[in-house]
């Protein structure tokens, strides 16, 4: 009877004991599959303010190029400088990024967006700027920052999906909830975003 009797909590112990191992290679796995989900959100997101850097840097070239040959739109050019500086200010810690952020993030973004169309349609009225050599570099990197743009964002929020999916789904949540991690945000899409930049090339 007795040795029954621990041959019993022997197999209960050991029984304990695998399922500890098995459950705590569980968590080790599924934590470490987190860490590089949230890892490849921050890399997206790094790649995503590196493309409107970019297209910031362009705007000293452009408001110079503009400025030689326009005497009657400094309030266009005005705006899209006004614009530039907003939108530059703007930064949001990728670790603890909320929807607010993102929406601030965008917006900014997004005014400068809009001031930059406007002023490449006035351009329209100067033939003379239009043929400028430093303009039409501008309009090459400019459409090529456009799609990057578009590209970055749209994998950005490729590595959102999957990592917001990776820490809601049940049994993962439990570990993400106990390693605060959280849901991030996504970008929205823009009025007309599935369209290419226009700039007003013969």
């Amino acid at each position: 009877m007795n040795n029954k009797g621990c041959f019993g909590i022997g197999t209960v112990g050991l029984i304990i004991l695998i399922l500890t191992f098995v459950l705590g290679i569980w968590a080790y796995t599924t934590y470490n599959s987190m860490i590089k989900s949230n890892n490849a959100v921050q890399k997206n997101w790094a790649n995503v303010e590196t493309v409107y850097q970019k297209r910031a840097n362009l705007i000293p070239n452009l408001a110079n190029t503009v400025k030689a040959y326009t005497k009657y739109e400094e309030e266009t050019l005005t705006k899209v400088i006004e614009a530039r500086s907003k939108a530059t200010q703007v930064t949001i810690d990728p670790t603890n990024m909320t929807e607010a952020d993102l929406a601030k993030f965008q917006a900014a973004q997004g005014e400068l967006s809009g001031a930059l169309s406007r002023l490449m349609a006035v351009v329209e009225q100067y033939p003379n700027l239009k043929a400028d050599q430093q303009f039409i570099d501008f309009q090459r990197e400019y459409t090529a920052i456009e799609n990057s743009i578009r590209a970055e964002t749209v994998n950005y929020n490729a590595a959102v999906k999957e990592y917001n999916t990776s820490i809601k789904v049940f049994p993962n949540n439990i570990i993400a909830n106990f390693s605060n991690f959280k849901e991030k945000p996504l970008f929205k899409a823009d009025a007309g975003a599935e369209k290419a930049p226009e700039v007003f090339t013969e």
